[in-house]
């Protein structure tokens, strides 16, 4: 599943190229992905600027003035920025097609599993129930170990899922909450009540330069995901643990364990995270 480094990293590809252009089509090829597709959006924006593209955890925002397109990537998507035309594929099941310097540019989405989402939202986005739910953004100066510390106290549940919990904390997906508590040397077993300030002062800035480096790299390629260029992330290269089981550790030879954590594949070194 795209998580926040794959979200951001889209975000940013197409944002410098869409914002401030008109849109001259859309085309939808499914009546639904996870929800049914919003009905009149050829009206609604047809001719609308394209004000902003923003963030709010694993959802993009494109203002349009009159209202938001929320786009959500689900398991499998990606957006990508073609020819508008390019002939569409059997997974490519929506266009939003942009006016750009004389040439038709489509925004298209691309969803194997139909699990992603396209919402049209008026009013004040973050009011939606999607979004109004969402924990603290990771890569926030509000995010930091006093915060963490409120928000972990009295928890037994284990570290590692509950930073996955996104509404205490957006976008921490499985890959990144894995290498964050490796790097940040934490058993993901250790409950998270019970973790101390110290440990989690070495943490939290280790999920942010680890967030960091992963939109650096482009995101994780795994499986679908691919950038609005069309070309591949590479922070799978950078991984100490995720995917890893039964591997030598980087750093101190160790097997790599591999347990279930909340029906989700968890990877850690024994020796280095305790």
């Amino acid at each position: 599943m795209p998580e926040l480094p794959e979200v951001e990293v889209t975000r940013r590809g197409i944002a410098p190229v869409l914002t401030g252009q008109r849109v001259s089509d859309v085309v939808a090829r499914t009546p639904a992905l996870r929800y049914p597709l919003p009905e009149n959006l050829h009206r609604m924006l047809s001719g609308r600027c394209l004000a902003s593209v923003s963030r709010r955890g694993k959802y993009l925002l494109l203002d349009f003035g009159n209202g938001h397109l929320m786009i959500h990537l689900g398991m499998s998507g990606s957006l990508r920025l073609v020819p508008a035309s390019l002939p569409a594929e059997k997974h490519d099941h929506f266009d939003l097609v942009f006016s750009v310097k004389g040439k038709a540019l489509a925004l298209r989405l691309r969803d194997p599993r139909r699990f992603g989402a396209i919402l049209w939202l008026e009013g004040d986005p973050l009011a939606h129930p999607l979004l109004s739910v969402l924990g603290i953004e990771p890569l926030t100066e509000e995010f930091d170990a006093a915060w963490l510390g409120n928000e972990l106290a009295g928890l037994s549940a284990a570290i590692k899922p509950t930073l996955m919990d996104g509404h205490r904390v957006v976008g921490i997906g499985n890959i990144y909450a894995s290498e964050s508590l490796f790097r940040a040397g934490i058993d993901p077993r250790a409950a998270a009540g019970r973790i101390s300030l110290k440990r989690l002062q070495r943490l939290v800035p280790v999920i942010k330069t680890t967030l960091a480096a992963a939109i650096d790299a482009g995101g994780s390629s795994l499986r679908d995901f691919i950038r609005s260029d069309g070309r591949s992330g590479y922070f799978q290269q950078q991984y100490f643990v995720y995917g890893r089981g039964g591997e030598p550790c980087h750093v101190c030879g160790s097997t790599i364990r591999e347990l279930r954590q909340g029906q989700r594949a968890t990877f850690f070194c024994v020796r280095c995270q305790r």
